[in-house]
């Protein structure tokens, strides 16, 4: 997983990476991390997460309040439970915090959360879980601050400033790893400091909080996939997904180390999508330790993040490129298709040896994308599944080899296919493209969802496609992934059709193929709208900046493929083009809206006729 590491932990181990931070800056973040207790150090601030996180209607000052009661109860367990340890009272903290907010029938009726009150711990943990919302997809979180205000903030009060970063943070990204938001209070808090001293704040600001900013919206989308596959598939598709990231990541660890670590990860997952971030902050700090106190360091590349100080470490590593392959023999994944005895391995240990094959490929295919070495491994289990009950198996899977060339070929060419359309089409015609497709397949979604979903997969093209092709292919299927998915959990908030159920819940590895594949949702009858209730001509249009413009322009497509789904595309573009000429001409004329009225007629007949014939 290769995404956008911001400076303030790049600056750790790479000045030439990044020089965009003084190295003042190094010594103001280690004094965020110079304890020897880090958990014992920063309870407020998990707290204060796991609190925000949960109750995200709440003021910043009602989350404070709440975070000190349960602090002063860890304080008072650690006191009146002289047998257990500190971390066992800090460990309890979950259970007391749901207790404690179902006890304030005022604070849970607020939170709607009355109905998880009446049942017992794990459900009622399950119920105030979905309760959560994540509108990271929707709006950026945290804006850059005023440089003035925010330094005068810092100088009175230098707390406050982070306490102030980790609420907004928590409350905008309830499914933001607790350790996460941790690592990048401290580089939100140090990068104010450093600015603070600089004679340009604003230029400072942009410069060291925008990259923190993108990080925290990127790794956020992350982690929020990572808890919707362990929720809607089962664990065996979790541990795989775990199984190939680190397999690519440390390709000379030996299967067995790594299929251990796989669990470990996938449990430590589930627990930070849990909302516990005691337990969150405790697992990945005992994770680290792990990976950097090896008699050999797993893998050349996450070396430097070992020479870093807790918090920095975690996210480093899991930002780190994967080691350099080996040079590895092809007889271990030969006699996986070519071996005699691979049906009595196969129902034997069947999980054992999947997982087995999944390595071996994946150590050797680090070039590809997780998505595309599961459908590999789906390919081999079906394969093996059919030629296992046959009198002669071997001459059936021994075209495994063929096959698996046959998948990564078909998906290459599915994202050469974009990447080529992207080139011609350039950006914008390019997301009026993709409205138009999936406005096909989910017209149920409201224009500005197909809007804001089609957004990020043209943002994915803009990103990926100018990458050289091995990299290209890698960073399509990645992105997808990610957008596919938060369509996914839309669904399962609120369903949409029955195809894209089905390309939701069926197969994770072949999700990307499957809405790829999904034609015009054929059961969907549009509510029946006049075309001057499609196109809306408003003085405010003039008021509005480039990209809202742009909006307007592709909601209207939206709802013009949501009323005549057959029709061209070629159709739909000319009433958006003279959508955005009249937009222009009547912006420049003296009164605007009688121009609207006038040349509107026109544009309303033209669209008329298009829909007449619905």
């Amino acid at each position: 997983m290769k995404i956008f590491r911001p400076i303030c932990f790049l600056v750790f181990f790479s000045y030439v990476q990044c020089q965009t931070l003084q190295r003042s800056l190094l010594a103001a973040a280690l004094r965020h991390i110079n304890s020897q207790n880090y958990l014992q150090e920063n309870l407020r601030d998990i707290t204060s997460i796991m609190v925000a996180q949960f109750l995200q209607k709440l003021t910043y000052e009602e989350v404070q309040t709440i975070v000190e009661e349960l602090v002063d109860l860890t304080d008072k367990c650690k006191i009146l439970k002289l047998h257990e340890s500190w971390s066992e009272c800090a460990h309890q903290l979950m259970t007391t915090f749901l207790e404690h907010i179902c006890n304030n029938q005022g604070k849970a009726e607020r939170q709607e959360f009355s109905d998880c009150c009446n049942i017992n711990n794990k459900a009622r943990l399950k119920c105030f879980l979905l309760y959560k919302k994540d509108d990271a997809d929707d709006s950026d979180a945290f804006q850059i601050p005023n440089p003035e205000q925010i330094c005068e903030m810092d100088k009175e009060n230098q707390v406050s400033v982070k306490e102030r970063y980790i609420y907004e943070m928590s409350r905008k990204y309830p499914f933001l790893y607790g350790p996460t938001i941790l690592t990048m209070s401290a580089c939100y808090e140090t990068a104010i400091q450093s600015c603070c001293q600089e004679e340009n704040k604003t230029e400072c600001f942009q410069m060291k909080l925008e990259p923190i900013r993108k990080y925290i919206r990127e790794i956020s989308w992350r982690h929020h996939h990572l808890c919707e596959i362990g929720t809607k598939f089962n664990h065996k598709v979790a541990k795989a997904v775990e199984l190939v990231l680190l397999t690519k990541k440390q390709p000379k660890t030996n299967f067995s180390e790594i299929a251990r670590l796989a669990v470990y990860i996938k449990n430590l997952h589930q627990t930070c999508c849990e909302g516990d971030v005691v337990a969150c902050v405790l697992g990945r700090s005992q994770l680290m330790n792990y990976t950097c106190s090896s008699q050999s360091i797993p893998s050349s590349k996450i070396a430097p993040c070992c020479a870093l100080p807790v918090p920095f470490q975690g996210e480093c590593i899991i930002n780190s490129e994967n080691d350099d392959k080996p040079d590895l023999p092809s007889l271990p994944l030969s006699r996986f298709t070519e071996d005699r005895f691979v049906c009595k391995q196969f129902s034997d240990k069947q999980d054992d040896f999947l997982q087995e094959f999944l390595y071996e490929y994946s150590r050797r295919h680090s070039e590809l994308a997780v998505p595309v070495i599961l459908r590999v491994d789906t390919v081999y289990q079906n394969l093996l599944a059919k030629c296992c009950k046959l009198e002669n198996p071997l001459e059936c899977y021994s075209h495994g080899k063929e096959m698996f060339q046959r998948v990564i070929r078909e998906s290459h060419e599915r994202v050469k296919n974009d990447c080529d359309l992207h080139e011609k089409l350039g950006d914008a015609y390019f997301h009026d493209r993709l409205i138009i497709l999936y406005t096909k397949k989910a017209p149920q979604l409201s224009a500005q969802e197909l809007v804001m979903f089609t957004k990020n997969m043209a943002a994915a093209a803009t990103k990926c496609c100018p990458l050289r092709d091995e990299q290209q292919f890698a960073c399509m299927e990645d992105l997808a992934k990610l957008t596919l998915g938060a369509l996914c959990r839309r669904h399962e908030a609120e369903p949409i059709n029955a195809g894209v159920g089905h390309c939701c819940d069926d197969s994770y590895a072949f999700r990307k193929p499957c809405f790829d594949d999904l034609q015009v949702d054929g059961t969907y009858i549009s509510p029946p709208l006049s075309c001057d209730q499609v196109i809306s001509l408003k003085e405010n249009l003039c008021k509005a900046q480039e990209e809202e413009f742009q909006t307007e322009k592709q909601k209207l497509l939206s709802n013009l493929v949501k009323q005549k789904p057959y029709a061209t595309e070629m159709q739909f573009q000319s009433i958006i083009a003279d959508f955005a000429h009249l937009v222009e001409k009547c912006c420049q004329a003296e009164t605007s809206e009688m121009c609207f009225r006038e040349e509107g007629s026109k544009l309303i007949e033209k669209c008329q006729s298009l829909l007449g014939g619905k």
